[in-house]
């Protein structure tokens, strides 16, 4: 089955156009499957930024994830279908945490390429 993921990325200060992978969101429309995975290395991020708000970034990544099951919540989107909860995951933002380019792959688990793609990509 196809799929497409964004490895999202912390950029602790944007002026300086520095990041750290911290997680990965895979969608595969054949399955319904639309997650993410996530691994936040505080000292990494802590040397790009030592005033950087480490559990801030945590709750950005666990609203990624509400966002992924269609939960509501304040400041969450509402968004029916899961290919646009992905579209809207991986849009470009000038936030804290920013979703890098969209990419493709095959699978038969999506749940297990999410993981494989984490370990790959995320230290």
């Amino acid at each position: 089955m196809p799929y497409q993921y964004v490895v999202l990325r912390c950029v602790p200060r944007v002026d300086r156009e520095e990041f750290v992978n911290v997680g990965v969101v895979l969608y595969c429309q054949a399955a319904g499957f639309l997650a993410t995975a996530h691994r936040v290395d505080g000292g990494r991020l802590l040397t790009l930024d030592p005033d950087l708000d480490v559990a801030g970034v945590v709750e950005a990544l666990e609203s990624a994830q509400a966002v992924c099951e269609g939960r509501e919540a304040r400041g969450l989107p509402h968004l029916e279908s899961l290919g646009r909860r992905f579209g809207w995951l991986a849009a470009p933002r000038s936030t804290v945490i920013q979703p890098g380019p969209v990419h493709s792959g095959l699978t038969n688990d999506p749940a297990g390429a999410l993981s494989a793609l984490l370990d790959r990509y995320v230290a």
